[in-house]
């Protein structure tokens, strides 16, 4: 069974990042994936330079009513991720909507993007539409710490209160949540860190059950742009696959982004020589070289069922 995607992201012509990230992973695992570029630029804007132009949410609107005049615009998941306006977003959750009333089985699958570390790093006033608009539309949301606790209003310090946090989240819309990161403590040592997942199902007799899990995952000592539009990829791609259970697509996802980062990290000091930090050119995201880890990844990364 064909399955299609409809991707809302930014695209870069040279590196990873947005669409470009999300594009061959999922297309290596079999989905067809139709882009809508939010962004054209030369490169992510980590780079000294850059340049471009930015889509308009009324552009937006133009490329889809061209989908749809075609009567092409049945889709089973919609991918979005970064942007930082509210006209652009909302044009989205309008997006979304319409294709939910066609196909009630859609899957939205967002990467609430707001900030990171205790600080926002978009505009203030995307906020309130993450919170009111599109995560009340969203079934699956890959929030870090901080957008969780942003989104719920309630701090994480314990894996009681991430859980907490989750089950807010779910009352929210969202069916399937995870914490990318988190500061919690990870039982392996400092060198990793703790991520945290929850899937609400539905039984046939009406009840609910919620599968919760817990993964440590490796530090790495560089910084990668492109890696969560890869991680929320992989997560639709996986739970697709194994659509209950959420232990083994959190496996899967994890492990190939440390398939992916361990060949980057590898490959950009190989470049920038010894005793030298690797150049944001030399940290793009080794994607092509990794088809085999995507396709079929080795698992490095094991997650344990808390509740």
């Amino acid at each position: 069974m064909e399955c299609r995607v409809l991707s809302i992201q930014s695209h870069v012509v040279r590196g990873y990042v947005g669409n470009k990230s999300a594009s061959f992973p999922l297309q290596v695992l079999g989905f067809e994936v139709d882009s809508i570029n939010s962004v054209q630029f030369s490169n992510h804007t980590g780079y000294s330079h850059w340049k471009g132009q930015v889509l308009t949410a009324d552009e937006l609107h133009v490329l889809y009513e061209g989908i749809k005049l075609n009567n092409v615009h049945q889709y089973d998941y919609v991918l979005t991720g970064y942007t930082r306006d509210t006209s652009f977003l909302e044009m989205v959750v309008d997006i979304v909507q319409e294709l939910k009333r066609a196909n009630p089985n859609l899957v939205y699958v967002c990467d609430p993007v707001l900030g990171d570390h205790g600080s926002m790093y978009v505009p203030q006033n995307l906020y309130p539409v993450y919170k009111n608009k599109v995560v009340p539309v969203a079934d699956i949301i890959t929030p870090n710490q901080f957008e969780a606790e942003l989104l719920t209003g309630k701090n994480i310090s314990t894996e009681k209160d991430a859980v907490e946090v989750m089950d807010l989240l779910h009352a929210m819309g969202p069916d399937t949540v995870v914490i990318t990161s988190s500061d919690l403590p990870p039982r392996l040592g400092d060198r990793f860190l703790v991520s945290l997942g929850s899937q609400r199902h539905v039984r046939p007799d009406g009840s609910r059950t919620t599968q919760r899990v817990r993964i440590e995952v490796p530090k790495v000592d560089a910084v990668f742009v492109g890696t969560g539009d890869l991680f929320a990829a992989m997560l639709l791609a996986w739970t697709h696959l194994y659509p209950n259970d959420l232990k083994t697509a959190c496996e899967k996802t994890f492990s190939v982004m440390h398939h992916v980062i361990q060949r980057t990290i590898s490959y950009a000091h190989d470049l920038a020589g010894p005793g030298r930090r690797p150049s944001p050119p030399q940290l793009e995201l080794r994607m092509v070289q990794s088809k085999a880890d995507i396709e079929d990844p080795a698992i490095v990364t094991e997650a344990t069922v808390i509740s």
